[in-house]
């Protein structure tokens, strides 16, 4: 499927459909929501999605797991700064040998996509080995705007606009937002096993929560009732960042339309998880059940299936 995906893009080099194919492949392993909306896109723009998911996802891991990437090390600052002047290098010179970056550089060169977005991102990684908690939505805004909100910048031209890029983009930044958040919500257990706390302290506070408190939680497997209450208060403010993005969607390529709509209803749809489980997150991990996925899914590729026929 991936082959003739990169053949309906046009990519014929065999290093490049090779390292298209590492994105591919990353985005299927750790992307699961992601990677079957994708699968509603038409064929020939999968390849790019994939391209900047796949190197989203290799720059987290470098970050959290820094020997997946290089064997050889720990040292995450390391193996980012690598990455970091590898991919300055390649986006100046349009190219790279790189199993990853070979992929997004094309990708950046098809779509004129904006270097600073890439830029941007890396220093939100870069804020990951050192940041360990935010004091407030304000100062946790610049994180997510170089971790989530970018990403949904990347994406824009890929989909392709009805209108003006301009007028969606503030959409697909703000729908990048709201996904970072869920999943800032669901896998608090996670970060705190990491050291990190997303959610601001402020918000938790004002229920009486802090770091002690949630890692009690996390150590008895069970959100209290302090926790439960601020996190039902941060659910509703992340159940309105998905409404204030949801008019993008119709500004979208219609044949892009399923694709980012299905996404929408399976990301929103692990916070109705969390407020089924009365938002305890310690319990288990809030994820849309198959039945859900595959009855979200299924109408979605024949609206997809129409709107490409139409979209020709």
């Amino acid at each position: 499927m991936g082959s003739r995906e990169l053949d309906a893009a046009g990519i014929t080099d065999p290093r490049l459909r090779r390292a298209y194919l590492r994105c591919r492949a990353l985005n299927a392993r750790y992307g699961r929501t992601y990677f079957l909306a994708t699968r509603l896109l038409a064929p020939h723009r999968r390849p790019a999605v994939h391209a900047l998911y796949g190197f989203a996802r290799w720059a987290d891991e470098v970050v959290d797991n820094p020997n997946t990437v290089n064997p050889s090390t720990q040292d995450s600052a390391a193996v980012l700064d690598s990455l970091s002047a590898a991919l300055t290098r390649a986006l100046e010179e349009g190219s790279s040998d790189h199993p990853v970056l070979a992929a997004l550089v094309d990708t950046v060169g098809r779509f004129d996509l904006e270097h600073g977005l890439f830029t941007d991102f890396m220093a939100s990684m870069r804020m990951d080995l050192t940041v360990t908690e935010y004091a407030t939505f304000a100062d946790l805004d610049h994180y997510v705007h170089g971790s989530a909100e970018v990403i949904g910048l990347q994406v824009l031209p890929v989909l392709g606009t009805v209108t003006a890029r301009s007028e969606a983009a503030p959409h697909a930044a703000r729908l990048g937002l709201a996904f970072q958040i869920t999943n800032f919500l669901r896998d608090v257990d996670e970060d705190l096993d990491r050291g990190r706390i997303y959610l601001p302290l402020a918000e938790l506070a004002a229920f009486g929560v802090d770091r002690d408190r949630l890692v009690w939680c996390r150590s008895r497997g069970s959100a209290d009732r302090a926790v439960r209450a601020a996190l039902a208060h941060l659910v509703a403010l992340n159940f309105a960042d998905y409404r204030a993005a949801k008019p993008g969607i119709a500004m979208l390529a219609p044949e892009s339309r399923p694709c980012v709509r299905t996404a929408f209803r399976l990301y929103s749809g692990i916070l109705d998880e969390i407020v089924a489980a009365d938002y305890d997150v310690f319990a288990r991990r809030a994820v849309v059940p198959k039945a859900r996925r595959l009855a979200v899914a299924v109408p979605a590729l024949g609206a997809a299936l129409i709107a490409r026929s139409a979209w020709r």
